[in-house]
C-alpha cells in the first residue's frame, strides 16, 4: 500500500502534521484534478483522547487497509471535544491539502457549518457523522450534507428505559448532558427525559459535563451533595458515565445507578460488573465506515441520502 496516503493526527501536532501532509510530494502524490487515481476521503473527528473516536478511527483504517486501491484517507482529530476552532482549522487544511470528500464529526452543530458550507462550495462533499448539523443553519450557509448516523433520542431512551425498570414513581434523578449546542447532546438529552417523565421520576438537575471525565466528576460530584436522595445519574455519553462514576465512588452512595452512551472498552467491562446500569452501542468502528461508504458514493455520480445506523442497548449478562 505504498500509494495509500494514511495520516493519524495526535493531540498537540494535529496542525503541524496536516500541513506537512499536504506539502509532501511523490511520482504518485497528485491532487484532484491532476490525474489522481483515487480520491482522497478526509476523516475530522472530534478527540483523539475520547476512545469512542479512537475506536472509529480504527475502524476507519481498517476500511482503508482492505480497500486502499479505492481511496487515500487521511485520519483528523481535535484535542478535546468542545475545540471548536481546531475542528474548522483542520477542514481547512484538508481543502488546501487536495481532499475530495471530507467525512465528519462536528464538535458543534451550528459553528461548523460556515466552514463546511466553504468547503462544499470549493468542490469538496461532505458527509456529516455522529452529531447532526443544525439543518437550518445548515441551510443558511448553503450548505447540502447528508446525515449518516444514529437515532440518538431514541438510543437514550432505551437506555433510560432500562434505568426506569428499577426506579419508583417519584425518584430523583439528574442528567449528565453533553455540550448543548452538539444535536446529539439535545437529542440524548430529550431521551433521557422521554423516559424518565414516562416512568414518574423527577428529574432534579440538568446539567453539562462537556463530553468530558473531569468536568462530569465535578458536576455529578456537585450533585451527590445537593441531592440527598437522588436514585439515578443519567450521562450522555461514557466517558461522562466513568466521572460520575468516580464520584458516586468517593460519595459512598453505591445506591445511586448510572448509565452512559457509547459503549466504550472501560465502561462495557463496568456494565458486565453491575457498576453501571447501561449504555449504548452506536457501532463506533463502522460509523466513520458508513461515512466514508456514503462519500465514496457521491464522488462515483451517485446521490447518497441520508442514513440511520444502528444503536444498541447493553446491559449486564442475565
Amino acid at each position: 500500500m505504498a500509494n495509500a496516503r494514511l495520516l493519524v493526527a495526535l493531540p498537540g501536532l494535529l496542525a503541524v502534521v496536516a500541513l506537512a501532509f499536504a506539502g509532501c510530494g511523490g511520482p504518485d502524490d497528485d491532487t484532484p484534478g491532476e490525474g489522481a487515481a483515487r480520491p482522497r476521503i478526509a476523516l475530522v473527528m472530534k478527540s483523539l483522547a475520547n476512545e469512542f473516536f479512537e475506536t472509529m478511527a480504527e475502524g476507519a483504517r481498517a476500511h482503508h487497509e482492505a480497500h486502499s486501491d479505492d481511496y487515500d484517507l487521511i485520519v483528523n482529530g481535535t484535542r478535546n471535544e468542545s475545540d471548536l476552532a481546531q475542528q474548522v482549522a483542520l477542514v481547512e487544511q484538508m481543502v488546501a491539502s487536495g481532499s475530495d470528500a471530507i467525512v465528519i464529526a462536528p464538535a458543534d452543530s451550528r459553528a461548523l457549518a460556515p466552514a463546511l458550507a466553504r468547503a462544499q462550495a470549493a468542490g469538496v462533499v461532505i458527509v456529516n457523522i455522529d452529531n447532526r448539523l443544525d439543518a437550518e443553519v445548515a441551510a443558511g450557509a448553503g450548505l447540502d450534507a447528508p446525515f449518516v448516523g444514529p437515532d440518538n433520542r431514541d438510543g437514550a431512551r432505551r437506555v433510560g428505559e432500562v434505568l426506569a425498570e428499577r426506579l419508583a414513581p417519584g425518584d430523583q434523578v439528574a442528567i449528565v448532558g453533553g455540550i448543548p449546542t452538539a444535536f446529539n447532546a439535545q437529542q440524548r438529552q430529550a431521551g433521557f427525559e422521554d423516559a424518565m417523565n414516562a416512568a414518574g421520576a423527577e428529574i432534579v438537575d440538568t446539567q453539562s459535563g462537556g463530553w468530558e471525565q473531569a468536568q462530569a466528576n465535578s458536576v455529578a460530584a456537585a450533585m451527590l451533595r445537593e441531592y440527598p436522595e437522588l436514585r439515578a445519574l443519567l450521562c450522555a455519553n461514557d466517558n461522562m458515565a466513568l466521572g460520575a462514576l468516580a464520584a458516586r465512588r468517593q460519595s459512598g452512595r453505591d445506591d445511586v445507578l448510572i448509565v452512559g452512551f457509547d459503549n466504550i472498552d472501560a465502561v462495557a467491562e463496568l456494565v458486565a460488573e453491575g457498576e453501571i446500569l447501561a449504555t449504548a452501542d452506536q457501532h463506533a468502528d463502522r460509523l466513520a465506515v458508513f461515512g466514508i461508504e456514503a462519500a465514496l458514493e457521491i464522488l462515483g455520480g451517485g446521490e447518497a441520502g441520508e442514513r440511520q445506523t444502528p444503536v444498541d442497548v447493553v446491559t449486564a449478562p442475565d
